[in-house]
Order: structure tokens, then C-alpha cells, then sequence
């Protein structure tokens, strides 16, 4: 019987391996949709200090206002919770969905730490329970709007890395953290080639334990060596972030977990961090600075043209005929049938939304055929939702009319500015 099963069965067996389904897909695609920079921390062999480095960036990240999120998807060996005093936190889990840990208003955290009943168990999995868990940490989780996703992975070219590059897709950047020495550069340059097979771009190396931080006169002084990982990246021509020095304050930190960079911003290795965090805040706005001539609402658009063959049906919330603060209070739904090849809206009608209820008006719109909203303000749990039934969002938008609003968005001209609700 084996022998007559159809061709397409093994593939099915591989994506029910792997947890695939439509809805989950969904739910991923809407969580990456709203992160507009992943970073995924590598390093081409243990013991170079890279999850110490990917907290610290995460918290300096968060320190200037960014929104951040940091994943741990080392699922042998979860070094996070310790690095940020989180060992004992436990996240909130419904249906479908898991909140992260918020460590501060602008950083929240994932690990499989956080899932184990004791700090003592052992994970002992292959590849496709990896690949599945790392997909519920980037589609089940309620990330909300974040500038910066932090992942924190193994050392080496193994399942995690692969499966979070496959998963975030090309446009996750790679952070790889090396020590100066010929032993880690070597192995670094493998890490490297991985980002070349994956098609992903490197944001950076940053050289790590460079040099060493006398406790007494805070001087830097090079006990081991220094400059391997500046020489490798210009050898590779990857753009060279910075050096942190080995310093025993930061190693203390560490173990009590404490966030060096929160707790000593001013000292030298500090100062060292904040230097590469800024240069990775300029290298991303560059890079969103180039694509700006794209609106979001292009990219948008051409994504729903291909998924819905050109047919839109636009829902927008109303208050008097004009765009409503908030979709969840609005007096009805314009809800407009568009022919996007032909920028024309075809018809117009305006329904009265059933009861706010919590995951009411999801499900009533998908009931409406709806494949987009475009609103002022929606919150994080109802864009999930919304993802969930496959409509696309655009929150942040000016005031209008519907037909206003709809022609500015096939004219490419809509962009979206600040969400006003994220609850």
C-alpha cells in the first residue's frame, strides 16, 4: 500500500511535521507584517558571550524608545531568562495566542525557558519539533507593532538558525558575534557563508570579549588579541559594528542578571554598546529610508492583488460619514467593492456592525467578505484576529471619507501613519 501513495503525501507529512497549517501561516505572516526589523543573532561557535551581547542590544534598543522584541530560540541551552532576572516568569497563554514577558513598557521577551517546569529539564528534540516551536514563537505570540525583533540563536549553522531565516524570510539581518581569536574568526566565516546560501543580508559583526577592562583604572588592555573579527569583516566585506571588551563587571551582570547596559550606560564597555546600537539604528533607517519611495500601502496592494485577483472589498469604519478614531466605536462599516486593476470603487454600502464584543467584529467582516480594513486605530489583540480570518490591516490613517480614503489608497498616496489604540 505504501508504494501507491500519491507524490504529494510526503510533502503533507513534512508540513504537518513542521506544525504547518493555513491559519498559522496566517497568524505568522501578520505578526512579521508588523516588526520592522529582525535581527537574528548568530555566531559561529559557543562560548563568544552571543546571547550576552543580543540581551544587551535588545535592552539598549529599548532604552531609546524603540519598541523591541527579543525571542531566545536556543532550545538546548536558554540563556535569557538568567541574563534578564526572568527565570521565574511564566507567560500567559489562550487559544491561539501566548503574551511574552514584558521586561520593560518598550521590551518584551520569549524562551523556552519560561516553559519549563524547572530550570534542570532538559529539551531533547529533533529538527521538526524546533521548527515547530519556532513558529509558534513568531505566530502566536502577541509581539504587537515592534521597530526591532531581536532572535537569539545557538551557535552554528544547525535547525534553529535555519528555520528562523526560512520562517522570517529574506529580509531578517544577521548580527554575528566572534571573538577575536583565529579559532572563533574561523568558525565565524562559516556563519557567513550560511547568510550567503539563505540569501539573507548581513547587518553587521560585532567582535566580542576584545580586549580586557581593568576593574581598577577601567582601561582596556589586550591580555588575548584584538582586531580578528574587524579583519574578518573587512576581508568579507560585511559592514564591522564595533568591539565589546571582556569585562568582569559584565560577566557579574550576567550571572545576577542584571542588564549591564541599563545599569552602566557610562562605562566604557557601555559606551562600547551604545556605539553599536546606534550604528545598527542608522544602518535600519537607512535601509527604510531607500524603500520609502515604496509606500506600505504599494507593497499592500500588490500583495492583494495577487492573493484576490485584482478584487478588493474595503471595509472602513464610520462616524457621520467621515473615518471613525476608532473601529471598535464606529456607527457603521463603509464596506466598498474595488476593482483594483482599474482603480475603481464599483459599490458602496453601509452596515450596521453587531455589538462590540470582544472578536465580534473579525469574524463579522470576514462573514462580509471583507479582505481589508483600513481604520485609525486598532489594537494588537484585534490585528491578530484579523490575521486570523485573512484581512489585511492599515491602521494609522488620516481622516475622510470613504470614497476619499479608498482613492487615496489606489492611488498609492495613503500612508499610514501612528496607531492610536494598542490595546
Amino acid at each position: 500500500m505504501s508504494e501507491n501513495k500519491c507524490q504529494g503525501c510526503s510533502g503533507q507529512n513534512e508540513q504537518q511535521q513542521q506544525g504547518y497549517n493555513p491559519e498559522s501561516d496566517n497568524r505568522l505572516q501578520g505578526n512579521l507584517s508588523r516588526i520592522k526589523n529582525k535581527l537574528v543573532v548568530l555566531s559561529g561557535k559557543g562560548g563568544v558571550g552571543k546571547s550576552s551581547v543580543a540581551a544587551n542590544l535588545a535592552v539598549a534598543l529599548s532604552m531609546t524608545g524603540k519598541k523591541v522584541g527579543l525571542m531566545d530560540v536556543d532550545v538546548h541551552g536558554p540563556s535569557i531568562p538568567r541574563l534578564l532576572s526572568l527565570s521565574e516568569a511564566r507567560p500567559q497563554a489562550e487559544e491561539n495566542t501566548m503574551t511574552p514577558i514584558r521586561w520593560s513598557d518598550n521590551l518584551s521577551v520569549m524562551s523556552i525557558g519560561f516553559l519549563l517546569p524547572s530550570r534542570d529539564d532538559s529539551v531533547i528534540w529533533r529538527g521538526p519539533l524546533k521548527m515547530q516551536l519556532i513558529r509558534q514563537f513568531i505566530g502566536e505570540v502577541s509581539w504587537g507593532d515592534l521597530d526591532y525583533l531581536i532572535v537569539d540563536c545557538p551557535p552554528g549553522t544547525g535547525d534553529e538558525p535555519i528555520s528562523v531565516m526560512q520562517l522570517i524570510g529574506k529580509d531578517a539581518e544577521a548580527v554575528i558575534v566572534t571573538t577575536p581569536q583565529h579559532l572563533s574568526t574561523d568558525d565565524v566565516r562559516r556563519s557567513i557563508n550560511f547568510c550567503s546560501h539563505t540569501e539573507n543580508p548581513i547587518l553587521g559583526l560585532v567582535e566580542n570579549m576584545s580586549g580586557f577592562v581593568c576593574p581598577h583604572c577601567q582601561q582596556a588592555v589586550e591580555i588575548f588579541s584584538a582586531g580578528g573579527g574587524e579583519i574578518l569583516a573587512s576581508e568579507t566585506g560585511v559592514p564591522f559594528l564595533g568591539r565589546i571588551p571582556l569585562d568582569p563587571e559584565m560577566v557579574r551582570s550576567a550571572d545576577n542578571g542584571y542588564a549591564f547596559i541599563k545599569t552602566h550606560p557610562d562605562h566604557p564597555t557601555g559606551q562600547s554598546i551604545n556605539s553599536i546600537v546606534q550604528k545598527i539604528i542608522n544602518f535600519t533607517e537607512v535601509k527604510q529610508g531607500k524603500q520609502a519611495n515604496q509606500s506600505l500601502e504599494d507593497s499592500t496592494q500588490e500583495q492583494i492583488k495577487s492573493k484576490h485577483n485584482g478584487q478588493l472589498r474595503i471595509a472602513i469604519p464610520v462616524a457621520e460619514g467621515q473615518l471613525c478614531m476608532h473601529f471598535g466605536h464606529c456607527q457603521q462599516f463603509a464596506l466598498a467593492n474595488v476593482d483594483q486593476d482599474n482603480k475603481k470603487i464599483q459599490g458602496m454600502e453601509f452596515l450596521n456592525p453587531p455589538p462590540h464584543e470582544p472578536g465580534a467584529l473579525p469574524k463579522w467582516l470576514a462573514e462580509q467578505k471583507a479582505n481589508i480594513i483600513i481604520a485609525k486605530g486598532i489594537g494588537s489583540r484585534a490585528q491578530n484576529l484579523f490575521a486570523d480570518y485573512g484581512i489585511k490591516v492599515i491602521v494609522g490613517a488620516e481622516g475622510g471619507t470613504p470614497d476619499e480614503i479608498i482613492n487615496t489608497f489606489l492611488d498609492g498616496k495613503l500612508h499610514s501613519g501612528e496607531n492610536i489604540c494598542d490595546h
